[in-house]
């Protein structure tokens, strides 16, 4: 069980934790799968952006827009289609239209009064900022994959937070959705991880590579973080 009080600083990976991009990537893939007359599901096409995504970024360095583009094309190759270059260019803006889940606000402003808060991402300074509005809430610390030249699982996003914050990793918690991006790197650095499972009753990792780590604790939304974090 996890000690509240022993934590100053928590960490929070931002897409498919706090912004719903499962159902942003799904919303801005659909239409494009169809008008090239694929009619793949939500989850079958969610499955193979995660490992087209997973290969673009772990090959040079791209900002976050271009691993879209990429991934499009990617995803086209998987299911006989030849995107245009709109299509491209039009997936890669659709971040700032993915939504923020409708508890995720409120967690953080009532995890504020105690915490310190950052977000750790595998996004682009501006991309994050779209989506930073949706949250309504000031973090104290903010670490793209621009800003360090990786993305997770990648463990620059940690160190770095590590040293922005100046303080032991005891007294982190990093809070995210993803097992593969999240939790097994932090996990393996010695952070205490909380794993918000988005997918709860849900089969298969989603959007995400499936990783097999335990999480320190577990809880299906940030509303549920709040109240054990803080008490209900």
């Amino acid at each position: 069980m996890l000690d509240p009080g022993r934590f100053r600083l928590l960490t929070f990976d931002c897409y498919g934790t706090l912004i719903d991009w499962e159902r942003g990537i799904a919303e801005a893939l659909v239409p494009v799968a169809r008008s090239h007359g694929i009619e793949a599901d939500r989850e079958t096409l969610l499955r193979h952006f995660a490992a087209v995504e997973h290969r673009v970024q772990s090959g040079p360095f791209l900002r976050y827009r271009d691993v879209l583009r990429t991934t499009l094309e990617g995803l086209g190759e998987r299911l006989s289609f030849t995107p245009t270059s709109d299509e491209k260019d039009n997936f890669a803006a659709s971040v700032a239209d993915w939504p923020a889940f409708g508890d995720s606000g409120a967690a953080l402003r009532r995890l504020k009064t105690k915490y310190q808060l950052a977000i750790v991402s595998n996004i682009d300074d501006d991309l994050l900022e779209s989506s930073a509005e949706k949250l309504g809430v000031d973090f104290d610390w903010v670490v793209t994959a621009e800003q360090v030249g990786s993305y997770k699982p990648a463990p620059a996003h940690f160190h770095e937070i590590l040293s922005r914050f100046g303080g032991p990793k005891e007294q982190v918690l990093h809070v995210a959705q993803s097992l593969f991006h999240d939790v097994a790197p932090a996990r393996a650095l010695g952070f205490t991880t909380l794993w918000i499972n988005r997918r709860v009753g849900r089969s298969g990792s989603g959007a995400t590579p499936a990783a097999d780590v335990q999480p320190h604790a577990e809880v299906p939304d940030m509303a549920s973080a709040a109240d054990l974090l803080l008490g209900p």
